[in-house]
């Protein structure tokens, strides 16, 4: 596929269709932000052609440097790419409302996670996800790592984000990766140009959003003490959760306790059962922002605090993807920054192999079976030629059976 190709250069499909493919990915995706950029980059760039390999990279490396949740930044990226802004918010709301809605039905006493941990469908979740990630990473790893020098970095930037698993180790990693990129990469022939700017609003109105960003993680917290209002607070917090938390996901979790948990919107035992829940669906593990919002207020005022904490810890990131975009777009052109992203690519794909052990291996693979069951995936996924929805349910049968016949 070449670097003009039309279904990746110019976008050109609607936000109703970006809304259907991202509804099945929201009801489909278990096993994480991880795992979400495998059935992103299965979709996307194998299936469908929305994206070829470097520009579906080059969204990656951008959203691991953003704050927030970067596979939900990802899919926001892509909705843009395809059908503008439109597109972006498609996107969001596909992937994000399959678990937004289950998650505000298990706060309405739908049932308990007690049980959780040790069901055999939910170890089949975690299964499939290292054969989502795995088949993932060979496919990126083959375009984007084809010589020894970038082998080479994705081998070092694994070693080193296992060694340094935090999200300042990430991002000096990505860094690190730019440079050597910009070092190594110099006299390497540009890219084809690109035409994605044509999605991509103007510099002003980037720096527009940006500014904005900014301005709301000052005026919520002046307005919360203004008004003394329960929604306003909530909002306050949610928005500054999704504003300054760098590796989305659980990293989240510990700000979010500390913001609801203290002043006592939610007790501890709460807090605890609807992370449960939340590991039991797909889509998002920001979604857990619906839960908490809906258990801090009875009945309906429940569900209003639901959509303000759920609204305001994603706005933050269509704020940042969609204010950076314009300068990325145009950026990424200029020949010392291909050459830089370059080697940004190739460490994103060592961050890729270090998480496809810890954490998405390490909490999956516990005996022989396990290992059969993450080989049956990867060859559906792979040679089959499978869609990734079929993979995960045919999986988590699976698992069940084993688990019923153990």
């Amino acid at each position: 596929m070449s670097a003009g190709d039309p279904h990746t250069a110019d976008g050109g499909g609607s936000a109703g269709e970006v809304l259907v493919v991202f509804t099945r990915l929201g009801l489909t995706s278990f096993g994480g932000p991880i795992a979400h950029l495998g059935y992103f980059h299965d979709e996307f760039v194998v299936r469908r052609r929305w994206l070829d390999e470097r520009r579906y990279a080059d969204l990656v490396a951008l959203c691991q440097f953003l704050p927030g949740p970067a596979s939900s930044q990802v899919g926001i990226a892509v909705g843009h790419a395809r059908a503008g802004v439109l597109g972006a918010l498609a996107a969001w709301l596909g992937f994000t409302l399959p678990s937004a809605i289950a998650l505000v039905l298990f706060a309405w006493g739908v049932g308990t996670t007690a049980d959780l941990a040790d069901a055999a469908w939910l170890q089949g979740l975690k299964i499939v996800a290292v054969a989502v990630v795995a088949h993932a990473l060979w496919g990126m790893a083959t375009k984007l790592t084809p010589d020894r020098p970038r082998i080479t970095l994705a081998v070092a930037a694994a070693v080193l984000a296992l060694a340094w698993p935090t999200s300042a180790g990430q991002v000096t990693i990505i860094l690190l990766g730019g440079l050597l990129g910009w070092r190594l990469f110099r006299g390497a022939p540009p890219s084809t140009p690109r035409t994605d700017a044509g999605r991509a609003a103007s510099r002003r109105v980037g720096a527009t959003l940006l500014v904005v960003f900014a301005v709301l993680l000052v005026a919520l917290p002046a307005l919360r003490e203004a008004t003394g209002a329960f929604p306003v607070a909530v909002a306050d917090s949610f928005y500054r959760a999704g504003s300054l938390v760098f590796g989305g996901g659980h990293v989240v979790l510990p700000l979010l306790q500390a913001e609801v948990v203290p002043p006592g919107w939610v007790d501890d035992e709460t807090f605890i059962a609807g992370y449960g829940a939340a590991q039991a669906v797909p889509g998002p593990l920001f979604t857990f922002a619906a839960y908490l919002g809906a258990v801090a207020g009875p009945g309906a005022f429940g569900l209003g605090l639901a959509v303000v904490a759920l609204l305001a810890i994603f706005v933050p990131s269509f704020l940042l993807v969609l204010g950076v975009l314009p300068f990325w777009d145009r950026l990424r052109g200029v020949a010392p920054v291909q050459a830089a992203l370059m080697g940004v690519n190739a460490v994103v794909v060592g961050i890729l192999l270090a998480a496809l052990y810890h954490p998405v291996w390490t909490s999956a693979i516990f005996a022989p079976s396990d290992f059969a069951l993450a080989l049956a995936a990867f060859l559906a996924l792979a040679i089959w030629k499978w869609p990734a929805w079929l993979v995960v349910i045919a999986t988590a049968l699976a698992a069940a059976g084993v688990g019923l016949v153990a």
